[in-house]
This record gives structure tokens, C-alpha cells and sequence, in this order.
């Protein structure tokens, strides 16, 4: 029986490109838009090694391998962008295999399938694992303060996004909708990397500090007026570090 790869990506025409290619070469593949498709398809089917962009709006692709990491071991090959370096590090200190660099290479991303499977023992698919669940990052609001900007964009709860004053929507992940909730409901306030985990729904024992590092970077390229030179969430250093969230009473557009 040909190996069996889970394609874990956001975009349907990558999806489809890549689903075409390996399916052209032998191999059973099934196309998951995310990590709530990928949990489905572990009840019935378990891969042989899963193909997962690290970048996807709702849930993460480091949730989803850190949800993978709590009960298996199948080989995971990431997909980052080209200038991506910080998310592959994180991805492999988490227990990715492997990676490989968006526009994905076909030729490249096959061969490297084939390596991870020729590295690890076959997956016994008569006995399905039982992956624990693990919830996204999705803080919920807890009703403190009456609004939230960060840099030009309102924090909007009900809906779970940012909008700016002329009606312009900017979506966020889960976990970054979790760390903008955490900083709302606690402003002039260091927070260490191990709170802000809690805080945005997120066991501090399964994700290493660069974690959230990584995302909080992330989440500065949305909302800084100067992404370099951050005025929103600052970075405190000594005395173990952390994070502060500086508000203002209405839309921030630099300085």
C-alpha cells in the first residue's frame, strides 16, 4: 500500500497543486484546509507523514504541531516562507522533521517525503491514536475596558478581528486574537512570556519561549505604525522579560 500524506494548508490552489503532484507519484494524499479538517481526518485515517503551512488564519500550524507532538510521532515536513527563519526554528524545536521553503518546490517537497518515510517505521493503520484535544488560542473577552486600539486598529471581540476608523478589516490568527485580548485586559502591565500563555488559552509546558516570541513579532508587522520601532507592545528586558501593552484612547498612526 502507497504511503499516506496529509496536505494541511489554507490555500485551496496550493492545495490542489500539490495533492495533484504527490498523488502523480504513487502516494495517497488527502487536502485538509486546516487543523479542524486534519482532526477529522485522524478519526478515520491516520497519515503517514503531514504536509503543514505554519501560517494559517483560525488555528496555527504551530498549534496544529504542537497537537500533533502531544500523542505522535508522524513526520511532519513544514511549509514557511522564504525569509520565514525564525518559524522553521520554532517549528523544529516543537518536532517538525523537516521544512521546506514557500513557493514550494514539488520535485524538492516529494523528495523529501520520501526521505522523512524512509526515516521513520510505518504507521500501524489499524489502530487509529487518540489525540487529545487542545483548544485554539482563542481568549475569551471577559468584558474589562471598554475599547482597545492597537496602533490604528479596534479591537473587535464579538467578531474576533481588527478594524481601523474607515471600516478597513484586518484578520488575525487564533492565538494572535488570544495575545490581543490578554494585553487588552491587562494594559501598563509586564507580562512574562509564561502569563501571556496562559492568558491567551495556551498550556506554558507545550510551547517553548520563542513561541511567543515569534508570534508576537508577527503581530507587530500587523499593528506597529513602525514594526522596528514598536510603540504598541513593547519589549521589556531584565528581570526575566516580557511584554507591555501600551494603549491610547483612539487610533495610533506613528509618530
Amino acid at each position: 500500500m502507497s504511503a499516506r500524506i496529509a496536505v494541511v494548508d489554507d490555500d485551496p490552489l496550493l492545495r490542489e497543486v500539490v495533492v495533484d503532484y504527490l498523488a502523480g507519484h504513487g502516494l495517497q494524499v488527502q487536502a485538509c484546509e486546516g487543523g479542524a479538517a486534519l482532526r477529522t481526518l485522524w478519526t478515520s485515517t491516520v497519515p503517514d507523514c503531514v504536509i503543514l503551512d505554519l501560517v494559517m488564519p483560525g488555528e496555527d500550524g504551530l498549534s496544529v504541531l504542537r497537537w500533533l507532538r502531544a500523542s505522535s510521532d508522524v513526520p511532519v515536513i513544514m511549509l514557511t516562507s522564504n525569509d520565514a527563519s525564525a518559524d522553521r526554528v520554532v517549528g523544529l524545536e516543537l518536532g517538525a522533521d523537516d521544512y521546506v521553503a514557500k513557493p514550494a518546490d514539488l520535485r524538492e517537497l516529494l523528495a523529501r517525503v520520501r526521505s522523512v518515510l524512509r526515516r521513520r517505521p510505518p504507521v500501524d493503520h489499524s489502530a487509529v491514536p487518540a489525540l487529545r484535544p487542545v483548544p485554539m488560542t482563542m481568549a475569551e473577552p471577559t468584558g474589562k475596558g471598554s475599547e482597545a486600539w492597537f496602533g490604528r486598529w479596534r479591537l473587535d471581540r464579538s467578531r474576533r478581528r481588527l478594524v481601523d476608523p474607515s471600516g478597513e478589516l484586518l484578520p488575525v490568527t487564533g492565538a494572535e486574537f488570544g495575545l490581543l485580548c490578554a494585553f487588552a485586559d491587562h494594559p501598563n502591565v509586564i507580562l512574562s512570556r509564561d502569563k501571556l500563555l496562559e492568558l491567551s488559552g495556551t498550556d506554558p509546558g507545550e510551547v517553548f519561549d520563542r513561541a511567543i516570541d515569534l508570534r508576537i513579532t508577527r503581530l507587530r508587522r500587523k499593528i506597529e505604525p513602525v514594526p522596528g520601532d514598536p510603540t504598541v507592545i513593547r519589549t521589556v528586558r531584565g528581570h526575566g522579560g516580557g511584554y507591555e501593552y501600551l494603549p491610547s484612547d483612539g487610533p495610533n498612526y506613528g509618530r
